[in-house]
């Protein structure tokens, strides 16, 4: 026998839901009603103008409302630190290591793992001919951009045939235009926004490669996934290296006030360097001065003042272009051993072996080999943070 309604109950039943709606009803309109504005007294778009002048890991701390605009689209855009690294392999030969892109948010204190690129899957980082070392991935940052350069393919051929960009605002990859003469073991550098390759190998060691220099005038609208053609978005040669020992090592170019700083190898003995003009597509001796200190891992804060960490002593030295010289800023241990440097926002970050430190307090990362990293407008390494 089926149960019965009568006409009570279903009244009931209709009252109850209807109470039920009205109370939520009342609710949503009594939150819109009592909506906390960002600032009391001012518009929230007036108020968003107000706090974007204010320095964001002082708004992270007040409220909510606060710590959500710092990440909204209408936010200043900030530096962060980003780190492409390997995980511990789980073999030792280390070619099962994963590699991956970590970006650490230096108002939250936190990391989180960039979702990676297809093409990352093309790299190798351990190759049983080159035993005890990593191979180098080359990456700069530009306009904003971390833009991985060059690579190892497990075929022992290069990694990347075009540029592959990262976006921290989009967290979006894209492709640049291909390369002239894709390379690995190359110099790579940025001057404003060009991105400068030279010298290097190809799929094999050529006279042609290794003396040659490559430029491309970097735009957001530069990828395959855009429809506009333009014929300076592609990479064009510039003059040749006189000879191709910079392909000895793995090169950073430190660009600042419109030049690119280099040198051949690293260490303290048998250097040479130089100095490219950008404007003038020139190559000259790099000062004797700037040559003799230059004794490690060396970054341009916004393209003005070149820091430079001496590895063997532990020492962070900013170069005095006028006097021609290397003057002391601080000496720590931390830095001794000290592999990698990045500058920007008023902030130089450093890698050392053996392990991570951090001056300005709050980042580290374990159990990963750091590759490369590159500040931009949304990055850089981990390690000791000086703040100059």
């Amino acid at each position: 026998m089926s149960p019965s309604f009568d006409d009570s109950t279903i009244s009931i039943s209709r009252a109850a839901t209807i109470t039920t709606a009205t109370a939520a009803s009342k609710r949503r309109k009594l939150l819109l009603d009592h909506h906390m504005p960002m600032i009391p007294g001012l518009p929230d778009h007036i108020a968003q103008l107000c706090l974007s002048r204010v320095h964001p890991s002082i708004l992270y701390s007040v409220c909510r409302s606060w710590r959500q605009f710092i990440y909204s689209a209408t936010f200043p855009p900030f530096h962060s630190l980003y780190t492409l690294s390997t995980t511990t392999p789980t073999d030792s030969s280390g070619q099962n290591s994963t590699l991956q892109l970590s970006s650490f948010d230096p108002i939250s204190s936190q990391w989180s793992v960039v979702t990676p690129t297809p093409y990352l899957r093309n790299v190798c980082l351990r190759h049983p001919s080159f035993i005890a070392r990593n191979l180098p991935i080359q990456s700069v940052s530009v306009a904003g951009n971390l833009v991985l350069l060059a690579g190892t393919s497990s075929d022992l051929l290069p990694a990347f045939s075009h540029p592959i960009i990262f976006n921290p605002l989009t967290k979006k990859w894209s492709s640049g235009p291909p390369l002239l003469s894709p390379r690995r073991w190359c110099l790579a550098g940025t001057s404003r926004a060009a991105v400068f390759v030279a010298s290097g190998i190809g799929s094999h060691y050529t006279q042609t490669v290794a003396r040659s220099v490559e430029k491309w005038i970097f735009r957001e609208t530069d990828s395959f996934d855009s429809k506009r053609k333009d014929s300076n978005c592609v990479w064009k040669n510039m003059r040749s290296l006189r000879d191709g020992r910079l392909c000895r090592e793995v090169i950073d170019a430190v660009g600042c006030k419109g030049k690119l700083y280099t040198i051949n190898m690293k260490g303290s003995c048998g250097k040479e360097g130089l100095v490219y003009d950008v404007n003038c597509d020139s190559w000259s001796e790099m000062p004797a001065g700037m040559l003799d200190g230059w004794r490690g891992p060396a970054a341009a804060m916004d393209e003005e003042t070149i820091y430079m960490v001496d590895e063997s002593e532990g020492v962070l030295k900013k170069y005095d272009e006028a006097m021609e010289v290397w003057i002391n800023v601080l000496e720590n241990d931390m830095l001794k051993g000290a592999e990698h440097i990045a500058a920007g926002g008023g902030r130089v970050c450093i890698v050392r072996s053996g392990g991570v430190g951090d001056f300005g307090g709050g980042c580290g990362l374990t159990s990963t080999t750091v590759v490369g990293f590159g500040f931009t407008g949304g990055t850089t390494s981990v390690g000791t943070s000086y703040s100059a």
